[in-house]
């Protein structure tokens, strides 16, 4: 294939396909009303047969209905195992929305614009972008063990950053998009994430404009993921097909023998306890068990300022949860926050702010709910750790 730069404008290119197709990717910033513009004019001038935008299904639906998640079932969400993926999806609109407000533009208008003049002129619309939640997972399971933590600390330590941005890099911003910006900070240090992020989206994004029907196709990218579209597509490179890039990694099976051995010996030391030193010896342990662990998800939970039964809950599950590696007592804890406790319609629409004001957090029931599902934990881990060592001690 060839590729060359059109001009009057260096982010948008030209390829010419081995079967004689023409693809215009379009390279633009998220929160620039230039690249709003290119798009239109993009597409008014080529009229193409297919356009594929940088979205996905869920982020499309976000664009389009944009305070369709304030309307959501939090319960359902919690049941669902999709908190933290909310809260994650929640940090980053939030940041691509603070970036957005010193442009004047909103996150992903050059997104809109590709999609409602594929709807207005009735042209073949194809999503070109892999799952966030699928993307989300692979930079978890992706990530070692061991620089989990360091990664959950600077995505934290983000939120408490003060720091202006300077009209420099607000100039990089409105040239590259937020996310590639993000990442390119991120990639220094966790080049996994990166690899997920950039590299392995590059693939997909490459593999579905390539798949598009028709002889003439517009595509919509995050300027970060050109070079490697155009470098992918120019040299007709191989690709992974879309299952492979999709596959979320299973966890080694030796952190899944941890998780379960660990419970399984307390059990097994409290009976063998109970055949040397009696039943009166195990009621005492089992007590020390509920006190501790129970009583430290419960100082957790009155920290993140749960409900009273919330409060009562944590005290009640955390002795059973400790012994399962399946589920924590934020499920529990979130799920009774979000039931006696649900966000109002205010809250839902400021969240996006709070979350970046810890000041805020404990005033709006939405942040409350988070660190319901997150504050319970800590204390409760301390707490066993106590109970084991009483364990240990009276053999």
């Amino acid at each position: 294939m060839d590729s060359e730069n059109f001009e009057p404008h260096s982010d948008i290119f030209k390829i010419q396909t081995e079967d004689h197709r023409e693809i215009i990717l379009i390279g633009t910033a998220h929160i620039s009303q230039e690249s709003k513009d290119l798009v239109r004019e993009t597409i008014e001038k080529e009229h193409p047969d297919t356009i594929c935008v940088e979205l996905d299904e869920g982020r499309l639906k976000s664009l389009s209905e944009p305070d369709r998640w304030k309307t959501m079932d939090l319960k359902t969400v919690i049941r669902q195992k999709q908190l933290g993926t909310l809260v994650a999806n929640l940090v980053l609109g939030s940041y691509q929305k603070r970036m957005g407000e010193q442009t004047g533009v909103r996150p992903g208008a050059e997104l809109a614009e590709a999609v409602t003049l594929a709807q207005k002129n009735h042209i073949p619309l194809v999503l070109a972008d892999r799952d966030i939640k699928v993307t989300l997972r692979r930079t978890w399971s992706c990530t070692p063990w061991y620089r989990k933590l360091s990664l959950l600390g600077a995505l934290f330590g983000s939120i408490f950053d003060k720091t202006e941005i300077s009209e420099e890099e607000l100039a990089k911003i409105k040239e590259q998009d937020t996310l590639s910006v993000m990442m390119e900070e991120f990639g220094k240090t966790f080049p996994e994430v990166k690899q997920v992020l950039i590299n392995e989206r590059d693939e997909f994004l490459a593999g579905r404009i390539m798949r598009a029907d028709g002889k003439k196709i517009v595509a919509v990218v995050g300027a970060g993921h050109v070079q490697g579209i155009v470098k992918i597509l120019s040299e007709n490179q191989k690709l992974p097909n879309e299952e492979e890039l999709c596959r979320i990694e299973k966890g080694s099976p030796v952190f899944k023998i941890i998780g379960w051995s660990i419970p399984l010996a307390i059990i097994a030391s409290i009976v063998a306890i109970g055949f040397h030193s009696g039943m009166a010896k195990v009621g005492e342990l089992t007590l020390q068990w509920a006190l501790l662990t129970g009583g430290g998800a419960a100082f957790g939970t009155l920290l993140a300022g749960g409900h009273p039964l919330t409060i009562l809950v944590a005290f009640l599950t955390a002795p059973f949860s400790a012994l399962t590696p399946l589920i924590g007592v934020g499920f529990f804890t979130a799920f009774t926050q979000a039931y006696f406790r649900p966000p109002r319609v205010e809250e839902m629409e400021n969240v996006s702010e709070d979350i970046w004001k810890p000041s805020r957090w404990w005033k709006n029931r939405m942040t409350r709910i988070f660190l319901c599902f997150l504050l319970p934990a800590f204390p409760a881990v301390i707490g066993q750790i106590f109970a084991i060592f009483e364990i240990y001690k009276a053999f």
